[in-house]
């Protein structure tokens, strides 16, 4: 077992009535509660569950300070895919719409989702309002955390805004604490979803996003937010213990990591073309000829399973475009988890990616990165290391451009992987005082 998902399983044992609870300690060793008093009741709501590589770096940050600070707490994630979650960190989970995730088929099938939503769906909504209810009278916090919940990208439901604001609803109906961490909101096309977006954070205790452009926006749509506080994305916070130390192998040739990603939704366009997702293919396959020709090799990474598809289409068009090179130098190992994923990156001199989290992974290993930004939050996230020259928009991506980028990158390396460590420590500084805050919510009742 890797050594993080060891560490997320331990601890978040439930307490029995009777059963004496040991003193709760911070992290600077301060008592917060009487020996007697009853240990936390937890629940934290997001995508999670072995879909997303970045949402799931999110989660294991997050249990693990609660772990490390509140060890006795009982932790109950709310989420779309909670069986997954449940093996992989022991601790309880509950559906977060009362369905699990659907099969592919299902998922593209329109007319089956359709009979499945008047025939199961409707009539039974009452009845999962109930169930938010029953769970959230059992907790004594919600955590609300990242994972592209504030946005209606992928339409009302599932994880969408309705869902947030039904458990969100329900958090305040049933005197449940409710924290949004370090969230991003946006994009939010329709009136509907942009209603549910501020109803929901209207109703928590304490709010705080993940850059000052999810402030902004928020700010845009008529949302109040003076009050609000802005930290880094979660995913800063992982413990050090699960970062790869190990040196880069040096072989005969240095490995650029090339984050690939199924570029379809409407993450950054209302009307997505498939024209940009094929110009983008097209780009990075002239962009991996320069790396092969100038004695690059290159290893293809992912950050959703969904990924998958997308470095199948890469790698067939090398082939169309007769992109020869010898056997190993394309690395395709799957990605398979958040450890996976970061010991992937650990074998990189430099990273390209598109993903979100696979560039913030990457620089939090010290790993100088071009970011392709498909969203708002990948400009943000340069902008606040000190690398807004190394980005270009995905709608607009040049290869000759890239080439340049990397380039003038390759010369800079030993200042720029100084600036991104003392970035990134100073990321991990500032989430270490919003544990502090979310430590003195949880504990003060």
């Amino acid at each position: 077992m890797p050594p993080l998902e060891h560490e997320m399983q331990g601890g978040g044992a439930s307490w029995h009535k009777g059963r004496r609870a040991p003193a709760i300690r911070s992290s600077t060793g301060d008592n917060h509660l009487p020996k007697e008093a009853v240990p936390p009741r937890i629940g934290l709501f997001g995508h999670f569950g072995d879909i997303n590589f970045g949402n799931e770096s999110t989660l294991q940050s997050l249990l693990w300070h609660l772990r490390r600070n509140l060890p006795s707490s009982e932790i109950t994630c709310i989420c779309t895919n909670p069986g997954a979650a449940g093996r992989a960190y022991g601790i309880g989970t509950l559906p977060m719409n009362g369905l699990v995730l659907k099969p592919l088929w299902f998922q593209r099938n329109s007319l089956a989702r359709f009979v499945r939503r008047l025939v199961v769906g409707i009539p039974s909504e009452p009845y999962r309002w109930l169930q938010a209810a029953r769970a959230l009278k059992r907790m004594d916090v919600l955590i609300v955390a990242g994972t592209g919940l504030l946005t209606d990208l992928s339409g009302l439901l599932n994880w969408g805004p309705y869902s947030v604001f039904k458990w969100s609803l329900m958090a305040r109906v049933c005197r449940c604490k409710l924290l949004f961490v370090s969230v991003g909101a946006g994009p939010v096309y329709g009136l509907a979803g942009r209603l549910l977006v501020k109803a929901a954070l209207r109703l928590a205790n304490v709010r705080s996003y993940r850059d000052a452009a999810t402030k902004q926006f928020l700010t845009d749509l008529g949302f109040q937010t003076r009050d609000d506080r802005v930290y880094p994305d979660l995913a800063f916070s992982l413990p050090k213990s699960a970062i790869p130390t190990d040196p880069v192998p040096r072989g005969t040739r240095p490995i650029v990591g090339l984050g690939l990603m199924l570029y379809g939704k409407r993450q950054s366009a209302d009307r997505p073309s498939e024209a940009v997702y094929a110009d983008y293919l097209e780009s990075l396959v002239g962009f991996v000829r320069w790396l092969l020709a100038h004695d690059y090799d290159v290893r293809l990474l992912t950050g959703d399973i969904c990924d998958r598809a997308a470095v199948g289409h890469f790698v067939g068009l090398l082939k169309e475009r007769s992109v020869l090179y010898e056997e190993g130098r394309v690395i395709d190992d799957p990605v398979l988890s958040v450890e996976h994923l970061l010991w992937q990156l650990s074998k990189t001199d430099v990273v390209v990616a598109t993903r979100f989290h696979n560039v913030l992974l990457a620089l939090l290993l010290n790993k100088p990165a071009i970011s392709i930004s498909f969203h708002p939050k990948c400009n943000s996230l340069m902008s606040a290391m000190g690398l807004s020259e190394y980005c270009q928009d995905i709608k607009h991506l040049d290869s000759e451009r890239l080439i340049e980028q990397f380039c003038e990158l390759q010369k800079n390396v030993p200042w720029l992987k100084r600036l991104i460590e003392e970035k990134a420590e100073q990321f991990r500084s500032d989430l270490d005082e919003q544990y502090s805050m979310i430590l003195k919510e949880i504990l003060t009742g």
